[in-house]
């Protein structure tokens, strides 16, 4: 088994539950881990013999531009486009974090973090 990470994608999108969140937005950082069997790919060097880790950051950006209320159903739309297009993910964890949220004090971000198993 092995293990691929694309860390700090970040993204500006419109997530959340205010209705100003939808009108000016926000910055965000997705970080996505999936767990695979990389030995065939450790040993012929073929793109089509591992998870492509262009593929896993265009989901990330499709499914950050689709708007949502909440981040755990942005981290759950990810996760499901993951098991649904790359069959090679045997686990996965997506981590979406909201920059400066407009929560009302001093805080530098929130988090969600979600994984799912084949």
């Amino acid at each position: 088994m092995g293990i691929i990470k694309v860390n700090n994608i970040k993204l500006y999108a419109y997530h959340g539950c205010l209705d100003e969140e939808a009108k000016i937005g926000s910055e965000y950082r997705v970080d996505v881990s999936i767990k695979a069997d990389l030995k065939k790919s450790a040993k012929t060097d073929d793109l089509t013999d591992t998870v492509d880790y262009v593929h896993l950051n265009h989901i990330v950006k499709e499914e950050m531009a689709i708007r949502a209320k909440l981040l755990e159903e942005v981290a759950q739309r990810i996760l499901n486009r993951i098991f649904n297009e790359l069959r090679k993910v045997i686990k996965a964890k997506v981590s979406v974090s909201k920059i400066n949220p407009p929560i009302g004090g001093n805080v530098e971000e929130v988090v969600i973090i979600l994984t799912k198993k084949r």
